[in-house]
């Protein structure tokens, strides 16, 4: 349709107001971008001068300062970085820094402030003893102590059962009545191993208490629905929140510090890993926290009891927790957070225990130093993360005197078997060790005399470090069954 001469035509008239010459356009252009560069200018003057540190903090502001890996290492940014710190299916290849759930570092100067450290450590090498063998076989123990390296007894004084291995006294235990029939003269005994200067650790095995549980079924771990847990082998297991529980191990604590001991070790310092463990009830102050925070609270809280009797304080962990964060949520014990507690802490790093494919070893039991040694590499990097001059444990790994001929793929553990894990142990840099065999039969054959252990330990070689395979370096292992850890560490033989 046609417009009416005369009347407003809207179209044209617009594009009449908005046509420039071109002159007119260079300016306006010049001026657009004077107006840019000038507020660009007053922006970066503006942000230099809010983030100008004060006068007297500008001398301690580094200008540049690196991020700083478990290893100790400054973080190095590559491509494909986000898939190597993912908790692959077999777990971490180091443990974060901070970790989900982990209990916060204790700041120096502030925890245990007041304590005076009057003990004396010793360079334990060490084996494993059954209570009774005190009593039938004492003479036998002391003569391998006197004739080779060994200077260190872990001896059973509570049971995996929840028993006690010998009279005590205390509030707790004579409440509870956890002593056993065959009680064993604990006072004797020390006295001849104290006169052969053997070093003395008492194995408590803590959470683990089926005899406990059956007395009094408040102190263990419940269920959601209200029942006590009880795991396949339908053995009751103490809560680790529960305070009562933890006074009960400071009274057996104080009766082991009377007899003689050196040392408390605690075993199963640690979660169920089987039967109804997704149902746990774990609440501190009406708050549901982890099995991390669990764990390390009540380690922290033995240690802060323990230690002012002049009892050095250690733990036995899995293994594979030295590795696998997957495994440290599972079980609840963080290595590098329980290390800033303990005096000692022993990863049972036995070849046997690890999966087909761990560390690149087709078949684990039969590359016992390759274990070994990488297992222990990995406690490195791991407590390296704490920071120099904090408190950090001494690592004194369980090494495998027995051969595990339950596994498909096995060996016969002898002589060089059991040496080269001891081997592999002072390669990574550390120096002490303890033995394992459940029926209490070493290989003696494997053990040197003092003199001549102090020797070879003075002349040995530089190690050859065991390679790790490419796709293991920083990554989680992707190898088949590669992050299994066997969740048997004492009845298998």
């Amino acid at each position: 349709m046609g417009r009416k001469k005369g009347g407003l035509d809207f179209r044209n008239s617009a594009k009449r107001r908005f046509r420039i010459r071109g002159k007119e356009a260079v300016l306006m252009l010049l001026v657009f971008l004077a107006a840019v560069a000038a507020g660009v200018v007053v922006f970066r003057t503006l942000k230099d001068k809010l983030n100008e540190p004060p006068e007297e903090e500008a001398e301690l502001s580094p200008s540049v300062v690196p991020s700083v890996s478990p290893a100790g290492e400054p973080d190095q940014e590559k491509d494909g970085d986000a898939d190597a710190s993912a908790a692959g299916p077999f777990g971490l290849w180091q443990v974060p820094q901070e970790e989900a759930g982990a209990t916060p570092a204790p700041p120096e100067g502030e925890w245990m402030a007041d304590f005076v450290d009057t003990r004396t450590p010793v360079n334990a090498k060490g084996i494993y003893v059954k209570a009774g063998h005190l009593t039938t076989n004492l003479d036998g123990l002391l003569e391998l102590i006197d004739s080779t390296e060994l200077n260190t007894i872990v001896v059973d004084m509570k049971d995996d059962d929840g028993r006690l291995s010998c009279e005590m006294e205390g509030e707790m235990v004579e409440k509870y009545g956890t002593v056993t029939n065959y009680a064993v003269d604990i006072q004797s005994a020390m006295k001849k191993l104290k006169e052969h200067n053997v070093y003395m650790v008492a194995r408590v095995v803590a959470f683990k208490d089926n005899t406990l549980v059956k007395k009094m079924p408040e102190l263990g771990i419940h269920l959601r629905d209200g029942t006590v847990y009880r795991d396949n082998s339908k053995m009751g297991w103490l809560n680790p929140l529960n305070t009562e529980v933890l006074d009960y191990y400071v009274d057996i604590a104080a009766n082991l510090k009377k007899f003689g001991f050196d040392e408390i070790n605690f075993d199963y310092v640690r979660f169920p890993t089987e039967g109804r463990i997704s149902e746990l009830v774990l609440e501190r102050d009406g708050e549901e926290i982890t099995r991390i925070e669990a764990i390390t609270a009540a380690v922290k809280y033995l240690c802060e009891k323990i230690k002012p009797m002049g009892l050095y304080v250690s733990a036995d962990v899995f293994g594979g927790v030295i590795r696998s964060a997957p495994d440290q949520r599972s079980v609840g014990q963080d290595y590098r957070e329980l290390s800033r507690y303990l005096d000692y802490i022993c990863p049972m790093i036995y070849p046997s225990h690890y999966g087909n494919g761990y560390y690149g070893v087709e078949y684990p039991d039969t590359q016992p130093y390759k274990i070994v040694y990488n297992a222990m590499l990995d406690s490195n990097k791991s407590l390296a993360g704490i920071p120099e001059g904090s408190r950090r444990a001494v690592v004194r790994p369980w090494l495998q005197d027995f051969t595990a001929s339950y596994l498909k793929h096995y060996i016969r553990y002898g002589k060089e078997e059991v040496r080269t894990q001891i081997e592999a142990v002072y390669d990574s840099g550390q120096t002490q060790w303890l033995l394992w065999n459940a029926a209490v039969v070493y290989t003696r054959g494997a053990l040197m005399t003092e003199a001549e252990a102090d020797y070879a330990f003075a002349h040995r070689p530089t190690p050859t470090p065991t390679p790790v395979p490419a796709s293991q370096q920083g990554e989680p292992t992707r190898l088949p069954n590669g992050g299994e850890y066997i969740d048997s560490p004492w009845k298998k033989d």
